[in-house]
């Protein structure tokens, strides 16, 4: 499948908490082979609402429809920040998909089983520190109300239960992706994650 076959060339990717958006690469690269235009938004991690006027930033620079990506905690940002005009569809990686007046209080433990050493000893290594507080913040408006959603995760991952990720994506009536791996399946499943992502491109353009 090529972005040609799509009107939708836009993606936006969002990072999780402790991290950065180097991670999203393989999905990146994935993406761009095929011919999207694809931009990682780099959150602060200083507050729920610094996160989010990053990601409408980079939103607000697309030239058209956009799929609009997050990975864990990118799950929260990407719900508050997809009323955007510019956001056709949402795609949860592994991610929270709080509702309106919803927090997203929740641990990040047991997140990359299925990583290899070196990229889990990568990934500790580039942690960036996270304000807690952002977990006690609601979302105002859950996007997912009136934008389609797909969700795709890992059937061993250890940082959310897999009845809440299920629970959570039925709520938003997402199109459920599951794929053998763990909470950092973006980079241990990119193929998979991409394959998503593209779907959701060709499925919110018709």
């Amino acid at each position: 499948m090529s972005s040609s076959d799509t009107s939708i060339t836009n993606i936006v990717l969002v990072h999780s908490a402790f991290a950065d958006g180097s991670g999203w690469r393989r999905v990146y690269d994935l993406l761009t082979d095929r011919g999207y235009r694809v931009t990682v938004v780099q959150n602060p991690l200083t507050s729920f609402d610094d996160d989010v006027a990053a990601t409408r930033r980079v939103l607000a620079q697309q030239d058209g429809p956009t799929i609009l990506v997050g990975h864990s905690w990118g799950g929260t940002v990407i719900t508050e920040a997809g009323t955007h005009q510019h956001v056709a569809g949402l795609v949860y990686v592994a991610a929270l998909i709080p509702d309106s007046g919803q927090t997203s209080g929740q641990q990040y433990e047991g997140f990359a089983a299925d990583a290899s050493d070196a990229e889990a000893a990568f990934m500790r290594d580039t942690q960036v520190p996270v304000n807690m507080a952002v977990f006690a913040r609601p979302v105002s408006e859950a996007a997912w109300h009136t934008r389609p959603s797909w969700a795709v995760w890992g059937t061993q991952d250890k940082a959310f239960d897999q009845a809440m990720l299920r629970h959570m994506a039925e709520r938003a009536g997402a199109t459920i992706t599951t794929v053998e791996g763990s909470h950092a399946v973006y980079l241990t499943q990119a193929e998979t994650v991409a394959d998503v992502i593209m779907t959701a491109a060709e499925k919110a353009s018709t």
